[in-house]
């Protein structure tokens, strides 16, 4: 019996150990790490242009670049001390940043910046443009969404601003809502989606010149939206809620977690991997188009407001100057 048992015994020990081992690599090679980002307000964005070159940004203005992958970092000036909202490049060369309500754009790679003018003071009447998210649909058409405040700071009316020249001018869209608009994304020059307050979804077909309205299912507000075609796409908000699609958004689905910390930024790498980051340093990875979700240990316990993935490699940045590097 002793001779039977030994074997198999060894077997099992075998398997045991290389399980631990592989499960070990796996993690050892998935990590995130804090970086040195030079400020200490919180930071809301970042984006990376290539592997080398990349941005940080968030309160009073703050932008920081790297040209060494985040080696280090070299603060810039735009000439703001308004809150950085969001960064976003349609390539190398060609970037926008939108600040309170401010709009900025690069067309060396981000070596200048210089401001665009893209609204007089008396188009709002009595209100105040707050910008929240940029996106080019193609090299022409631009949006840039957010609100409209009053004196109190309260939102008004939502705001859609569209550009049809490379952004040297912009038009106001009226779109069916007024709820705040947090951020949007296009797949092509006519498909693209915002979300909003209170689970709201737009959608257009057309460009940007109309937009509907999406059935999210939920009321919980939401803040970031990511589409990969225009079947699949991901919007996460307040409350942990995560909604997944797999038909251009004519059916959202909730993805059910045990997180319910708020989720402020998904980014799918490729079709099957994706993050998301949220409050109190909470990071979740998918490896199954974001039908299930794994927690990834930050390092950080700030929010992470911003998040920009590759599939080898991505930055997250967050409260009080959080930056921290994944590397797989």
């Amino acid at each position: 019996m002793n001779e039977i048992i030994a074997p198999i015994w060894r077997k099992f020990a075998f398997l045991s150990w290389l399980i631990i081992l592989t499960t070990s690599n796996i993690y050892a090679q998935s990590s995130w790490n804090s970086v040195k980002s030079g400020s200490a307000g919180d930071l809301v964005a970042v984006y990376f242009t290539s592997v080398e070159r990349g941005f940080a940004a968030g309160d009073n203005g703050f932008l920081s670049q790297t040209t060494n992958g985040g080696k280090s970092w070299t603060k810039q000036s735009i000439g703001t001390t308004e809150d950085i909202n969001e960064i976003y490049f349609r390539n190398e060369d060609n970037g926008y940043v939108v600040a309170g309500k401010k709009m900025f754009a690069t067309g060396d790679g981000g070596r200048n910046w210089r401001e665009l003018k893209i609204y007089e003071p008396k188009d709002f009447r009595n209100a105040a443009p707050e910008f929240l998210s940029v996106r080019f649909a193609d090299k022409k058409r631009g949006f840039v969404v957010g609100s409209l405040l009053n004196k109190d700071g309260e939102v008004v009316d939502s705001l859609v601003m569209r550009t049809d020249n490379g952004g040297e001018t912009w038009a106001r869209i009226i779109v069916p809502s007024k709820l705040e608009l947090f951020h949007l994304d296009f797949v092509s020059s006519s498909r693209g989606w915002i979300v909003g307050d209170k689970g709201l979804i737009l959608t257009t077909q057309d460009g940007g010149v109309n937009w509907f309205a999406q059935n999210s299912r939920t009321d919980k507000t939401l803040y970031n939206v990511d589409f990969r075609d225009s079947d699949e796409g991901y919007a996460v908000g307040g409350k942990g809620v995560i909604l997944r699609t797999e038909n251009g958004g004519g059916n959202w689905e909730t993805v059910k977690t045990s997180f319910p910390n708020t989720f402020l930024r998904v980014d799918f790498a490729d079709d099957k991997n994706g993050w998301i980051v949220g409050y109190g340093g909470t990071i979740l990875r998918s490896g199954d188009k974001g039908r299930t979700w794994l927690k990834q240990e930050s390092g950080v316990k700030e929010n992470l407001y911003g998040l920009f993935m590759l599939k080898k490699f991505g930055w997250a940045v967050g409260a009080k100057g959080a930056l921290i590097q994944y590397q797989k």
